[in-house]
């Protein structure tokens, strides 16, 4: 996803009699969502960094995934959105390219031999030819895109909801949908998704927290606290919230990135005690 559109940033508090009671009404539900989860039943991870790669701090990561060596990404922003291959090393860009201003590039994935990726707003997405990028066609969907990944029968799909969609990889139409909750609270702002050893894992927008979903149930079965994975030091510059999931099943290798990031992350994941 992206920064939300002009108009969309939250109000200014707003002093009033009850103004203790909200503060205490919130730092229940921090707790609710934070470490105490792990407590109700949700196991809770963090991670080691096993490599870190350099990584475009222009690209507005709103899609990953790796493939035969490769890394491809897709970036949003307007005017900027574009869909890329990358060098996995160096972060070298080995072929892009860019969609009309007009759209706001979001998730990407492959099937077969094209690659497929989604727009924010226009409810339109692009299909094009894996190896060249060649354009080879168009699809539609209803309201917003944001994620993309696929088990190797359906593509899912998120759209900042608390729902994935699931399609039917050639023809692109939904064949179902499932709500995802953590503890019977349903866990809405979905972005950037990838498939990882039968779970769907998600990146929860303008959080560090990635959830681990069943994919049947929709039931949240970890929790991944990627706090701090981004120096101060990296931060000099500007950049955006941690967006950007990448699995190799080949090799068991995790990455993660985010929108303007300077860096690349290899992780593994290690089970909080």
């Amino acid at each position: 996803m992206k920064r939300p559109a002009p108009g969309r940033w939250p109000a200014p508090a707003v002093r009033c009699p009850y103004m203790r009671i909200m503060i205490a009404v919130a730092a229940l539900a921090a707790c609710a969502c934070g470490p105490a989860s792990q407590a109700g039943g949700i196991p809770e991870y963090g991670y080691d960094v096993v490599h870190t790669y350099p990584h475009d701090p222009l690209a507005y990561t709103q899609g990953l995934f790796y493939l035969n060596g490769f890394l491809y990404e897709g970036t949003g922003q307007w005017g900027q959105s574009s869909v890329r291959k990358v060098r996995l090393e160096t972060g070298e860009v080995l072929e892009r390219r860019d969609i009309p201003e007009q759209y706001f590039g979001e998730g990407i994935i492959n099937w077969k031999e094209r690659l497929l990726e989604l727009t924010w707003k226009n409810q339109l997405g692009f299909i094009y030819d894996l190896a060249s990028f060649a354009p080879k066609g168009q699809f539609t969907y209803p309201g917003e895109g944001w994620g993309l990944t696929q088990d190797g029968k359906r593509i899912i799909m998120s759209d900042g909801t608390s729902e994935l969609r699931f399609w039917d990889p050639e023809t692109l139409r939904e064949i179902g949908r499932v709500r995802v909750t953590a503890e019977g609270a349903p866990v809405d702002q979905l972005n950037e998704l990838e498939w990882v050893k039968g779970e769907v894992f998600a990146n929860i927008y303008q959080t560090d927290r990635i959830a681990r979903i069943d994919p049947a149930s929709g039931k949240v079965t970890g929790w991944i606290d990627l706090k701090g994975i981004l120096s101060a030091a990296d931060r000099v510059r500007q950049v955006d919230v941690l967006n950007g999931i990448a699995y190799d099943a080949r090799t068991d290798r995790l990455w993660v990135t985010g929108k303007w990031w300077p860096k690349l992350f290899e992780i593994k994941l290690v089970k909080k005690q």
